[in-house]
């Protein structure tokens, strides 16, 4: 006699999420059909939203609701909303793909970011009678986060799902998080004169000029007379230059240095700010350094959330989960959704610093602690 495939358990489903491949760059198709042959046969409404990417590849977020509630979409009470799609991993994790089970931690790739919560939450809608839920819930999963939240920006502007309120899954080791920083991101192109090196006064370093701007920034936002939030660990904005281009040869005074430079607001600061202050700095360097022509050119400037101070929500989490709430530093598809509901959480198992390396893993307690807040709140979605 077969198994019951509703007696599945979240570690079972994890590893079977594991082994389906859904680095961004792929089509995450595979990975929503395993989704849709767990649900569907116990009377959940699947509908699918394909698009083609940037890539030419076809990509699709998808709903899933309760059959009974087919009827109420697109207004639901409580949206999940969970990503499909992992970072790439490297040709040497040979068994990134494997779940693999030491001391009490599952491994594998995307175990922690995020395919340990979508087993949580599909673990707990097999193991509730869909009839017994006493309002319309609904999950959402979404493609290509991980390059910057596009299919969650695609859903939330479709208006095929409107939630009171939303859970987003990403790992917080199961702290509710209320609050989130935003990101930024600007191009700086350094502009100086090339010169050999033997007769520098002739040129003017672009990597010098860039040098002083980075540590301009630093020095910024160490500083004290800035906002500070303590949910957050730094609790101010960041700034973090992580990709630099510069010089034609070793014997050559740099002519054009390029870099990116980051940056991840408070929720409750304007996210052009940090945008504004790496302008005014680069133009303080520009001053000091004739010659060298400074532009920077501001790529993105997204917001971050954060509920309003009645939040129920994050508190009920909290009490369900025995976690404090907290928030969080790094991107999440909160920010696209937290206009659009009164309230919007961001919780998971799993310790985000283990995530996009070898190391990853969520605990097991943690994962079966979360399959059971879902379960709570299937149940209960007003709590």
């Amino acid at each position: 006699m077969s198994r019951d495939p509703r007696m599945q358990t979240a570690k079972e489903i994890l590893r079977t999420l594991v082994a389906i491949p859904s680095v961004s760059s792929m089509s995450n198709t595979r990975l929503l059909d395993a989704v849709e042959r767990t649900l569907a046969p116990q009377d959940w409404f699947m509908l699918r939203l394909p698009y083609v990417a940037t890539d030419g590849i076809e990509r699709a977020n998808m709903l899933a609701l309760p059959r009974r509630f087919q009827g109420a979409l697109p207004e639901v009470e409580l949206l999940f909303v969970c990503h499909t799609d992992t970072v790439p991993f490297q040709s040497q994790w040979t068994d990134a793909t494997e779940l693999r089970e030491r001391a009490g931690a599952l491994h594998g790739c995307g175990a922690c970011d995020v395919k340990g919560a979508m087993a949580g939450l599909l673990a707990a809608a097999l193991a509730v009678n869909p009839e017994a839920l006493p309002a319309p819930v609904a999950f959402a999963f979404t493609a290509e986060e991980e390059i910057g939240c596009i299919g969650a920006t695609r859903l939330a502007a479709s208006g095929a799902i409107r939630a009171r309120r939303a859970v987003v899954c990403e790992p917080t080791s199961l702290r509710p998080a209320t609050a989130g920083k935003g990101y930024g991101l600007a191009e700086v192109r350094l502009m100086g004169r090339e010169a050999h090196s033997a007769f520098p006064a002739r040129g003017v370093s672009a990597i010098h000029a860039a040098a002083e701007l980075i540590v301009a920034l630093e020095q910024w936002q160490r500083s004290g007379d800035k906002p500070r939030d303590l949910r957050f660990n730094p609790p101010y904005t960041t700034f973090n230059v992580g990709v630099i281009h510069g010089g034609t040869a070793k014997n050559m005074v740099p002519g054009e240095c390029t870099f990116l430079v980051e940056w991840r607001p408070l929720p409750h600061e304007d996210p052009m700010h940090g945008g504004e202050t790496v302008q005014r700095l680069a133009a303080e360097v520009a001053v000091r350094n004739p010659g060298c022509a400074i532009d920077v050119r501001i790529l993105r400037a997204d917001a971050g959330f954060r509920n309003p101070s009645s939040s129920g929500l994050g508190a009920a989490l909290s009490r369900i989960l025995g976690r404090p709430e907290t928030g969080i530093s790094f991107g999440s598809e909160a920010t696209r959704f937290a206009g659009l509901v009164d309230e919007a959480v961001v919780v998971g198992p799993g310790d985000m610093e283990t995530a996009h390396s070898e190391r990853e893993y969520i605990p097991e307690d943690e994962l079966k602690a979360w399959t059971e807040a879902v379960k709570h709140l299937l149940l209960h979605p007003a709590a």
